[in-house]
């Protein structure tokens, strides 16, 4: 029989074929529409196929595209190629399955010939007839003879698929992840209830949600939150049984902070790699502090593209219904999948860090055997400043230490316009540094349990750690505000950077500044619209051009780290320097890392345009008062004296307000009466102090913020 596997190495395999698959899909023309299974309709479906003689043989080796299903005839480079492919076509289906079966050779090395697959419900379960006096638990079977499975033989050096049967006898999509949830320490094993695999999803509720599984915890945490705070957005996802499979959150504080820092997106699933941790999950980004913010949290028990599909648009909708320009997230087929549907504009990147983190594990012996490796490769993924440069250095480790048989290794390579921002710069993801990295949900976690823990005391270690995180942000706002950076030269432009940017920003800024000193810059095209060519002596692989235009005072650099950062490069800082360019365009200093990043009117563009849609329903008339009002609280809260001040406008306006409602009532009454009534002097002067009221409560908005306000 086959050898216990660790999780580790199933997801690692999964992790390989999924980037394989991703990587076909970028060589046919097809990269931004991979070839995917479609969504189903439903959370629980029932799916019934027979079996096809294939006329042809298909061969699913490592770095192919891999068919959505099992054919007969398939060819597989090992048993465990096979394993891992059934195992992602069981998950996407929505079903668990085991070894059922496996035979190896007769003779002395006994090489294994035969393996099957099957439902973890095939077979039938025979009660085992006791002792007399003795007494057994009863134990509740999941088997219901399912016939569904896929055998592979042996044929010299590779695995074909020699039997196959796709029809189930039961329902699928609720017992996908008994064993997932058994690895995540969902299921005790030591519990003295038996558990039927379709009770699973049932459990996972019960652990996630609190006793009974019925989730009224988290909904009374939903109605407390929505209490204290109107704006406060919550939205379930239940099954066809009425059972809830996914919820999602986002207060006031985070659908605030989007609109300031919602270009740049992290969708955090790093829960996975934490057996004890619930499936918490958070959309989150990075302030003008280079601090992290969260834009909304959500449990996320089902992982289909159905459920993520409704996660994204969800989270859409309490946005404001505008979606990020980047987004990074962990690798996923159906998360991919729903990205591209939800988000078809956003630029969708896989994060680095996590997948240097499986590199740890998945090349754990070839770094044994080569200590300097690890540096090495993480080196050229994070340091090189060129594509070129990165392409070079990565071929010559490959060399140097033997690697081009390495299947992950190329895996890696071969998708790497997914995952090396190198090949993104063109777009804005918010990173002012190669070494920026967040805080994730795991460390989160890390840092506050080390155990498995209630859903109840998780929220509110969450609200303390989110609270304290307001508090850093208060901080840094006030160093920022009441003390001066130290600058480093005499220069204009670093002295305007100093009064711009917040002091995190204009660290890196100067850094930047700095490091331009060291470049070299020179003229290789003269004109209005001139070229430079800026380089390090020592690094001829590295040479950037920056194309400068002086009747504008602008500038572009190939590095293109402007476009995804936001700061200025050091290359055009360079050429700038040697123009004697005395002062920055503003264009140049983007508003969400300046100290003023969050100083927007009451109504900017995003609400303007949501005001155009904002007659539609109540709900979305709600939320959209919701988002000024809680503007207003921002700027109020800053001071006693402001707030003291915000209070009384408040309380104004909303007199106005009412007596603007009373206003229209006779009016909607008196249309009620007689619609061909003619309209008195004294009618036409009840509609000019309807005017007059919502001028006054224009004016009195205008005064708290400090801007022009009006309705649309």
């Amino acid at each position: 029989m086959e050898s216990a596997r660790t999780e580790g190495d199933d997801l690692m395999e999964d992790y390989v074929k999924c980037l394989m698959s991703l990587d076909t899909n970028a060589r046919t023309g097809e990269s931004d529409n991979p070839i995917l299974p479609a969504p189903a309709e439903e959370p629980t479906c029932i799916l019934v196929r027979t079996t096809e003689q294939s006329p042809t043989k298909e061969l699913a080796p490592v770095g192919t595209e891999e068919p959505n299903e099992p054919t007969l005839g398939m060819e597989f480079e090992s048993d465990e190629a096979a394993k891992t492919f059934y195992n992602d076509y069981a998950r996407r289906l929505g079903f668990p399955f085991r070894v059922g079966r496996s035979r190896r050779s007769k003779g002395v090395e006994e090489v294994l010939i035969m393996k099957r697959f099957v439902c973890s419900k095939e077979g039938i379960y025979r009660k085992k007839p006791s002792g007399e006096g003795t007494r057994k638990r009863e134990r509740i079977s999941m088997r219901e003879g399912c016939k569904a499975m896929m055998e592979v033989i042996r044929d010299s050096d590779r695995w074909v698929v020699s039997k196959l049967e796709r029809a189930h006898n039961h329902h699928l999509g609720t017992c996908s992840r008994v064993g997932y949830l058994r690895a995540r320490g969902f299921i005790d094993t030591s519990e003295k209830a038996s558990i039927v695999a379709s009770d699973a999803m049932t459990l996972l509720r019960q652990n996630a949600f609190g006793e009974g599984g019925d989730a009224q915890g988290l909904l009374d945490y939903f109605k407390r939150m929505q209490a204290e705070n109107p704006a406060f957005f919550y939205a379930i996802q239940v099954d066809n049984n009425s059972c809830v499979t996914n919820a999602f959150w986002a207060d006031a504080k985070a659908r605030s902070a989007y609109s300031y820092f919602g270009d740049a997106v992290t969708f955090d699933t790093t829960y996975k790699k934490n057996k004890y941790m619930m499936p918490f999950v958070t959309f989150s980004g990075v302030n003008h502090h280079l601090q992290p913010v969260i834009f909304g949290c959500a449990l996320l028990i089902d992982e289909t593209e159905f459920s993520f599909i409704w996660l994204f648009e969800t989270w859409l909708v309490a946005m404001g219904g505008h979606p990020p320009v980047s987004l990074v997230t962990d690798q996923n087929r159906a998360m991919t999948a729903a990205i591209a549907k939800v988000f078809p504009n956003t630029c969708h990147r896989f994060c680095k860090w996590l997948i240097l983190s499986r590199s740890k594990q998945k090349l754990a012996h070839v770094y044994s055997a080569h200590p300097m490796l690890r540096g090495e490769l993480e080196k050229c993924v994070i340091e090189s400043e060129t594509v070129r440069a990165f392409e070079t250095t990565w071929v010559s480790i490959i060399d140097k230490y033997d690697l081009r048989k390495n299947t992950w290794l190329q895996a890696l390579f071969n998708i790497r316009e997914r995952w090396i921002p190198l090949y993104l710069k063109g777009t804005f993801f918010a990173e002012l540094s190669p070494t920026q990295k967040l805080e994730t949900m795991n460390d989160f976690y890390k840092k506050y349990f080390n155990t498995k823990t209630s859903l109840k005391v998780f929220l509110t270690q969450f609200e303390l750690a989110m609270a304290s995180r307001y508090e850093d942000e208060a901080q840094a706002d006030s160093n920022t505000v009441c003390t001066k950076p130290v600058l480093k030269t005499a220069s204009p432009i670093e002295k305007q950077a100093a009064a711009m940017y917040t002091r995190a920003v204009f660290n890196k800024f100067q850094e930047e500044f700095v490091e331009s000193l060291g470049y070299n810059v020179y003229r290789i095209k003269d004109g209005t619209v001139s070229k430079f060519s800026v380089a390090r002596d020592e690094d001829s692989l590295e040479t950037f051009i920056v194309t400068y235009n002086s009747a504008k005072k602008t500038a572009t650099c190939t590095c293109k780290s402007f476009e995804f950062s936001g700061i200025l490069c050091r290359h055009i800082l360079g050429v700038f320097l040697m123009v004697d360019l005395r002062m920055l365009l503003e264009e140049y200093f983007l508003k969400r890392w300046t100290k003023h990043a969050k100083s927007y009117p009451l109504l900017d563009e995003c609400s303007v345009e949501l005001q155009s849609s904002s007659h539609e329903s109540i709900a979305s008339r709600y939320n959209d008062l919701c988002r000024d009002a809680l503007k207003c609280a921002e700027k109020g809260a800053t001071s006693v004296e402001i707030y003291k001040s915000a209070k009384n406008v408040l309380q104004k306006a909303f007199a106005e307000i009412v007596a603007f409602e009373k206003n229209t009532g006779r009016g909607a009454q008196r249309d009620a009466i007689n619609i061909n009534e003619e309209i008195t002097i004294d009618d036409a002067m009840n509609d000019q102090a309807l005017q007059d009221s919502e001028r006054k409560v224009t004016n009195l908005l205008g005064q708290l913020l400090g801007s022009p306000w009006s309705p649309v």
